[in-house]
């Protein structure tokens, strides 16, 4: 991911709309809840999953975030699911259901089942960041009990990552460059960009830290302004957790399916 693109996900969580606004509590709790509730189904559940993709569409459509940022933020990681789920068909080959005369085994549903409940977790987490700034979600957290220690250490990361990146950009073009047009992918150049990127990394987090502790740094960081959990916010939060408890007990995919069946 370039700098340019690690920035656009950032530029678009400080936007003014009715999600944006949301208590950053709201909607933490909201997207924990939704990702348990979708982790909670058996292995072989495919249908019962898809009404919950409603949640994560609303939060990007009402945040006003494009569609196509969260996507392809999803396919970056998207390997890691498939990893996981790849053998499933090979291993598992009991015949589970029929559908058109083909059969379908255990495999194929766990693997379905996999990369549908993947997609929908990882779609929240990218439409809370997007309508959240981090810093309102560090704070959010903060105010939920979360050790300081490991807020701090999210801040830190969020504070200098963009930073790393550009640095990374930059060895990548110096590297590129003096290959005078050449190939420049080997297993040693690579080892040796990686290490003067640490070297060099390790510098000026240490002068980072030497400065920050001549300017009174404590272990802490100080966050400024305070949230606020209105009624709004109390609103979402209850009909994210109402929403989540009724697709969870009642089976609306399978009942909207029968209803649509019946009337054909």
């Amino acid at each position: 991911m370039t700098h340019h693109e690690a920035d656009l996900l950032d530029r678009h969580s400080y936007g003014d709309t009715p999600v944006h606004r949301l208590d950053p509590r709201a909607k933490i709790l909201a997207t924990l809840i939704f990702v348990i509730t979708v982790v909670s189904y058996p292995k072989y559940e495919v249908a019962a999953l898809t009404p919950f993709a409603l949640f994560p569409l609303l939060m990007i459509v009402l945040g006003e975030v494009p569609a196509g940022l969260i996507m392809k933020r999803t396919l970056i990681v998207s390997p890691f699911a498939l990893m996981i789920g790849l053998f499933n068909p090979l291993l598992d080959r009991q015949t589970m259901t029929v559908i058109g005369g083909l059969e379908i085994s255990g495999g194929w549903l766990s693997f379905s089942s996999i990369m549908i409940r993947f997609l929908l977790s990882v779609t929240a987490v990218l439409a809370l960041i997007a309508t959240t700034s981090f810093p309102n979600v560090c704070r959010g957290l903060t105010r939920m009990g979360v050790p300081r220690a490991l807020v701090t250490q999210l801040l830190f990361l969020y504070r200098y990552l963009f930073l790393l990146v550009e640095e990374g950009t930059r060895v990548r073009r110096a590297r590129d460059l003096r290959a005078g047009g050449g190939s420049s992918r080997s297993l040693r150049l690579a080892a040796q960009v990686i290490g003067g990127l640490f070297i060099r990394t390790m510098d000026r987090a240490e002068r980072i830290y030497q400065s920050m502790v001549i300017r009174g740094f404590d272990g802490e960081m100080k966050m400024i302004g305070r949230l606020s959990f209105s009624t709004r916010d109390l609103s979402f939060l209850l009909g994210v957790v109402t929403g989540c408890v009724f697709l969870r007990l009642f089976p609306v995919a399978r009942l909207i399916g029968d209803a649509v069946r019946g009337w054909i």
